[in-house]
């Protein structure tokens, strides 16, 4: 983008070959004969080459752009990093091999933070405040969560482009990516601080709250926005980190995290020894420093060069062309993570009506939610940075065969679980409180979930390698459906009759199955296979 006019794609004629000027003046050509060629006869500088596809000989939908000073590198991050042991090279091999390997660190990664959540339920259940505790502790990250899943976009985007950059052996453009990422998270993360910190109070009286737990959440709240321009770095740092193959990294930050903030949550709650006794907020506060840790872990990779990205300050510069291509792709994926969470919130308010109790038996049962889907999030991810990759390298077949490997894994992974939960739930449920309205009701809640993550992980996979295809709008669409012309409004039809809050459980059963009967024959269309990126 030496010209500051955005990402171009360089001239592929008829004859399989191209001319391009490198910035000394001279013409270079380009063969495109096959892949394998095309890689020996790459110009050092100018406009990276579209591989072709090798499978239908049909060329590749990826353009790239043309960056000044960038120099199109090889294998294992030669012109990036040093490479890192860990990195898979996912447009070769075995599919279902490749994803696995690409899909296990990210599903422990998953599961550490459902753990994580869960215990900070066990935690809360034990303060002076009780159910109500966790009605507030389920509130807070209720609109922490909106706020991190909207950034999630930018994650979505810079996934999309790292991923073909890197499929395409780019590994200087895919350092430039992340670049760029980082100073738009910067700026979404204390826009987010501020808004959140300012307007505590306003969120909890749109819910409807009652003052007992508006005084258990609203410090806790507080802090948690604070946590997420911490949390907001590390998962961007991670995301990087993934869509390069590099997986084993992010699931050690993780690792670090979740172990401090269970270490220091219940010393800042309780207070023993010399520690603050803070009641809820000190998960929050805990929150904040664990995510320090982790952080540190991802930005130490990416900043000494040992993964497939070396990201320095060396020749940074702010290139609003692809600024604004990563917004154009990030705000559909905004959109569709948003609704999710915001429809969270209305059905909160939907739960407010019939008392504390219930709202406490809702929000606990949401953030047991993760436990049932925790394999979804991660082969989701895995599959869009394979489907990503291999789209980069020219291979949409490849790409297409890794979406149908993801949704086998995506069922299997949790199956134990959902069938234990299914069975028993109120066991389950008797960990974090023995509250017994509490226990029963989150006990019917909790088995209409079992149902809906049946639907939810599959649609996780379909949403994640849509995303990272660079294909944002249609998932938007299918989300915005789902959510506010059949669940919201079949939630509050339910409430409203004898099937009372359970009606918010059979409702999201329905928004989950939709999406599945949209994505299917999106799917089997292919016109996610040929969106431009970079």
């Amino acid at each position: 983008m030496a010209d500051g006019s955005g990402p171009q794609r360089p001239n592929t004629p008829g004859n399989g070959s191209s001319r391009e000027n490198t910035p000394t003046g001279k013409e270079t050509r380009i063969s495109v004969a096959s892949h394998d060629d095309a890689r020996r006869t790459q110009p050092t500088t100018g406009v990276p080459l579209v591989p072709e596809d090798p499978d239908n000989g049909d060329a590749a939908v990826v353009s790239t752009a043309t960056l000044e000073g960038v120099r199109v590198s090889g294998e294992g991050g030669r012109g990036g990093g040093r490479g890192s042991r860990t990195s898979l090279d996912l447009t070769t091999g075995s599919v279902p091999k490749k994803l696995f390997h690409q899909t296990w660190p990210q599903v422990a990664e998953g599961m550490l933070n459902v753990v994580d959540q869960l215990i900070d339920l066990v935690w809360a259940g034990l303060l002076p405040g009780g159910f109500r505790a966790i009605a507030g502790l389920g509130i807070g990250q209720s609109f922490t969560q909106l706020a991190m899943m909207a950034r999630q976009g930018l994650d979505q985007s810079m996934r999309a482009m790292v991923s073909r950059a890197v499929g395409a052996k780019n590994i200087p453009l895919a350092n430039h990516v992340v670049h760029q990422a980082f100073t738009l998270n910067a700026v979404y993360a204390l826009f987010t601080v501020l808004i959140g910190v300012l307007l505590t109070d306003v969120f909890l009286g749109l819910i409807g709250a009652s003052e007992a737990i508006r005084s258990e959440t609203a410090l806790f709240m507080r802090l948690q926005f604070l946590a997420i321009a911490t949390m907001s770095f590390r998962n961007m740092a991670g995301a990087a980190l993934q869509a390069s193959s590099e997986v084993i990294v992010p699931l050690k930050a993780t690792f670090i995290t979740r172990v401090l903030h269970v270490v220091l949550s219940p010393l800042l709650m309780f207070g023993p020894w010399w520690f603050p006794e803070m009641g809820l907020a000190g998960v929050a506060v805990a929150n904040v420093l664990a995510q320090l840790g982790g952080m540190a872990i991802n930005f130490y990779v990416l900043l000494n060069g040992s993964s497939r990205l070396h990201v320095t300050m060396r020749g940074y510069r702010m290139d609003f062309p692809l600024m604004w291509r990563m917004i154009k792709i990030g705000v559909p994926a905004s959109v569709t993570n948003a609704e999710r969470a915001i429809s969270q919130l209305v059905l909160l308010g939907f739960a407010a009506p019939f008392g504390d109790i219930a709202l406490a038996a809702f929000a606990m049962t949401r953030r047991m939610e993760m436990l049932l889907n925790f394999g979804g999030m991660g082969t989701g991810q895995a599959t869009g940075v394979m489907v990503g990759q291999n789209l980069g390298a020219g291979k949409p077949e490849r790409a297409k065969q890794a979406v149908l490997w993801g949704l086998v894994y995506c069922q299997v992974v949790p199956a134990a679980v959902r069938v234990v939960t299914f069975i028993a739930p109120a066991l389950l449920i008797t960990i974090f409180t023995r509250e017994p309205e509490v226990v029963t009701l989150g006990a019917q809640l909790l088995r209409l979930q079992v149902i809906a993550a049946f639907f939810m992980v599959s649609s996780m996979v379909f949403q994640q390698s849509f995303n990272t295809a660079g294909d944002t709008l249609p998932p938007m669409i299918v989300t915005l459906i789902a959510v506010w012309a059949i669940e919201i409004p079949l939630a509050w039809f339910l409430t409203h009759t004898s099937v009372g809050l359970l009606g918010v459980g059979y409702a999201a059963i329905a928004g989950m199955a939709f999406r599945n009967v949209c994505y299917v024959p999106y799917y089997f269309t292919g016109r996610w296979l040929r969106v431009k990126v970079i």
